[in-house]
C-alpha cells in the first residue's frame, strides 16, 4: 500500500514536472487559456475576499473537506473560517508576483502564485514572501477550492513554467 501511494506521488510530481508551462512574463509564453484565466481570477478574488474577512464567499468556494497547511500547523474549512472571521490572520494584502497554472482533465486545477503578503498575525503585522499553492476541482459549474499551502521563500524564489 505505501508502495502504490510513494509512487503515485512520484508519478503525479513527473507530471507536474513535464507539463509545467513558462513564466507568463515570458514573451514567447501564450496567453492563459480561458479556463487558466479563469482559476487565475477566481484565486485574485479569493485574496481579496480574505483581505476583506468575507467568510460567506469563503464559505462557497472551500470545499467541505478542504485542508490549508501554514507555517504554524494545518486545519481544515472550518478552522480557516474561525481565523479569518475573529482575524487571529489577518490576510491584509496579498501583492502576486507571478503565476502558472495546470488543469487536468478540465475538471482540477492547481494554480502556484509567488505572493509577497502582509498580515497580521495574532496582533503582529508580518511580511512574508511565500508560494501558495492551491488545489480546485471543478463541481458542477462551480470551481470549489480543495487545498491551500503556503511554503515560506526567499524573495529570490521563482516558479518553474
Amino acid at each position: 500500500m505505501k508502495a502504490a501511494i510513494l509512487s503515485l506521488y512520484f508519478f503525479s510530481i513527473g507530471l507536474l514536472s513535464a507539463f509545467a508551462q513558462t513564466n507568463q512574463a515570458n514573451a514567447s509564453t501564450p496567453p492563459p487559456t480561458k479556463a487558466q484565466q479563469e482559476i487565475i481570477d477566481l484565486s485574485k478574488q479569493k485574496w481579496q475576499w480574505m483581505a476583506d474577512k468575507n467568510v460567506d464567499k469563503l464559505a462557497g468556494l472551500f470545499d467541505d473537506k478542504s485542508k490549508f497547511v501554514h507555517m504554524s500547523g494545518t486545519w481544515k474549512k472550518d478552522e480557516e473560517l474561525d481565523i479569518v472571521k475573529n482575524g487571529s490572520i489577518w490576510y491584509k494584502n496579498a501583492d502576486v508576483h507571478d503565476v502558472a497554472v495546470e488543469l487536468f482533465d478540465n475538471n482540477t486545477a492547481i494554480i502556484w502564485s509567488r505572493i509577497t503578503l502582509v498580515a497580521m498575525v495574532r496582533g503582529n503585522e508580518s511580511k512574508t514572501e511565500f508560494t501558495v499553492t492551491e488545489v480546485y476541482k471543478k463541481q458542477g459549474n462551480t470551481w470549489k477550492m480543495l487545498a491551500l499551502t503556503f511554503s515560506s521563500v526567499r524573495d529570490t524564489h521563482t516558479i518553474k513554467h
